[in-house]
This record gives C-alpha cells, structure tokens and sequence, in this order.
C-alpha cells in the first residue's frame, strides 16, 4: 500500500507539474514561504535493506536543491527571518528556511561544506542527549538489527513474538511494524525494548548510538559559524504524546537549558520530535510558548502563511523524501499544490 500510495502521488506530482497548476497553485495561495526539513545528509549507499532511505538525501542532492532554490529567486534565510516574515504583510519574494533534525555526525561531514560552500543559513534542531553520548537511538538499532538478522524474537504486550525475516520484503514489513509500535512506547518501556533486542542480537545500543551523531566538539565547530542556528528537540527525543505534561515540560525546558550553556547563547526555536500529528496535542504548542521559545516547527507539511494566520508555535515543514531526486517534483512541493490549505491560528482571527 504504502508502496501504491507513492506511486500515486508522484502521478499527481507530475500532472500539476506538466500542467502547470503548480504555478497557478503558487499565485493563488501566496504564503510567506516555507521551511524546510532534512535529517541525514550522506552519499547514496547500495544495501537492499534500507528503510530509512525516505529521510537521507545526498551532498550533492543538497548542492543541486540550494541551487535551484536560488535559480528559482527564493530568499533562503534563517528560522528568525521565517518567523519575522511570518506574521509581517508578504514579500515579494518567498523565503526558503533550511532545518535539519537530529545532529547526526554526517552533517557535520558532509552537509556542512555543501551550506558553507553557498554561504546560507541553516538551522540544526538538537536533542541534548545525542552530544553528551546518552541518548538511545532506537530507530538505528532496529534498523542494525533487521538487516542482519533472518528472525527476530522479541516481547510485545508481554508475549514473546517471533518473525521470520529472510526476504528483504519482510525485513521492511517488520521494521515499519515494530518502528510504529516503539514509537508509541512510554520511554522507559521503550528503552527496554530496544535494549531487550540489543541484548538478544548482540548489539550495544550505546555505541550504535554515539557512533552515529555529532558530539558537542563536532558542534563547536558549527558554532563558529554565525549562519547556523541552533534549536531545541528535548533531551532525549521523545514523542511527546507519550509523556504526561509535566514530562513533557521538563524535556523542552531542559533541553533549552543544556543547548544554552552548552553554545553560551539563547536558544529560541524548538523542533517537536518526529513532529507528526499524532506526536504532539495542542498543549504542547502552548507549553513552547510557556517555556520560552520563540518558535516550535512541526514535520506537518504546508506553506508558511504571511500576516500571523498560523502559529509561530506549529509551524508546517516540507520533509523532503530522500527516494526522489527529482528537482521538479521538489519544485511542485513548494508551490504548495499538493497541500490543504492551513486553517488560520485563533489569534489570527480574532
């Protein structure tokens, strides 16, 4: 299914492409611009099992994005000129802001030369746990783990399950399956799974993870350039749905408060972790408000609205999936065809 749902959007891709509705979509729906949002940056691998491949583009996918973003006369700026340009009256020309989740170790290598080389603002979304070398992730150990592995045991709901995985078919069944389970886990019992799994198929969650992303020397180097802003995602990276409030107010404040004694300067923007509509509820965009952040983006997609009709608190995301390396269909995207339009925010209409 998933597969057939691609396939169909990418015919309407193409379609309001060829058309050219996605410029009359474009005139139409103005808007301020968009923000964008990529998480890891490395060159094209040839494994077979590769269920993350949605969320990677590669350096010279970014080189020919930037490119094009300029050739198509946006402004790319930074996440505090997004939300300037957000509530102010339109623009003539529309605004591109680049963000990256996670703080993984290849953006540091191989996207970095890539935004420096263009000289363009960035902002990086960080949970604090990833650089201090505690944080669990999960996602890269299931990952590990099903592409080695021909079955798989494990507890769910306190019975041991078994799945045999030989075909790579099953490995991508498997990993969406047990990826949406985890993810839906209170952290303590997520962390239990995850390390039940390490523990049976011999590998260190620890290691898988402090292998995989930037630590706070990587980071200072970021630091050094004034283009890069950096943003909150909590501590450990948790949906937030799945804390009580309370929880959840401790993660995005703490957070905050590592990130600025760690870069000595405020941090201002926060990234919901995973960032979907079933990972955060409405009073998670209060509480950014209440913590003190001056934006909060989610991975919703939509076009950023000018004159405040949405909520610099729940700010829309396009994610660019890594599988498609057409600048066309990036193009269409951007135009805003293929998005519902954003209700306005209460404050917007009042």
């Amino acid at each position: 299914m998933g597969s057939d749902n691609r396939f169909l959007r990418r015919v309407r891709m193409e379609l309001a492409y060829f058309s050219g509705a996605f410029r009359l979509r474009q005139r139409a729906a103005g808007g301020a611009g968009v923000i964008l949002r990529f998480e890891r940056v490395r060159p094209a691998r040839r494994a077979r099992f590769q269920p993350l491949k949605s969320r990677e583009i590669s350096p010279e996918f970014l080189h020919r994005a930037i490119h094009a973003l300029k050739r198509w006369n946006y402004d790319i700026v930074g996440i505090d000129e997004a939300c300037r340009r957000a509530i102010t009256l339109p623009e003539r020309r529309r605004f591109a802001c680049l963000t990256f989740d996670g703080g993984t170790k290849d953006l540091v290598k191989h996207a970095y030369p890539v935004l420096a080389g263009h000289g363009v603002p960035f902002t990086l979304y960080l949970p604090t746990a990833f650089p201090d070398g505690v944080g669990e992730a999960w996602w890269l150990v299931l990952e590990d783990i099903i592409g080695r592995e021909s079955r798989i045991s494990l507890i769910i709901e306190g019975r041991e399950q078994h799945f045999a995985i030989a075909k790579v078919s099953d490995k991508y069944e498997l990993f969406d399956f047990l990826f949406q389970w985890m993810r839906k886990l209170p952290p303590p019992d997520l962390s239990y799974a995850i390390h039940d799994l390490g523990t049976r198929y011999s590998v260190d969650v620890a290691q898988v993870s402090r292998g995989a992303f930037m630590d706070w020397e990587d980071l200072a180097k970021l630091a050094e350039n004034p283009k890069v802003t950096f943003g909150s995602a909590t501590v450990n990276y948790p949906a937030l749905s799945n804390l009580g409030d309370a929880d959840a107010r401790r993660e995005m404040a703490m957070g905050k408060a590592v990130a600025e004694s760690a870069f000595r300067r405020e941090v201002r923007h926060f990234a919901f972790p995973f960032g979907d509509r079933e990972s955060f509820r409405r009073p998670h965009v209060v509480m950014a408000e209440e913590v003190g952040f001056a934006s909060a983006v989610s991975t919703i997609p939509g076009i950023v609205e000018a004159q405040g009709r949405i909520s610099l608190h729940a700010l829309p995301r396009i994610a660019w999936d890594g599988r498609v390396r057409s600048l066309r269909m990036m193009r269409v995207l951007l135009s805003g065809v293929m998005f519902a339009p954003m209700r306005p925010t209460r404050s917007a209409q009042g």
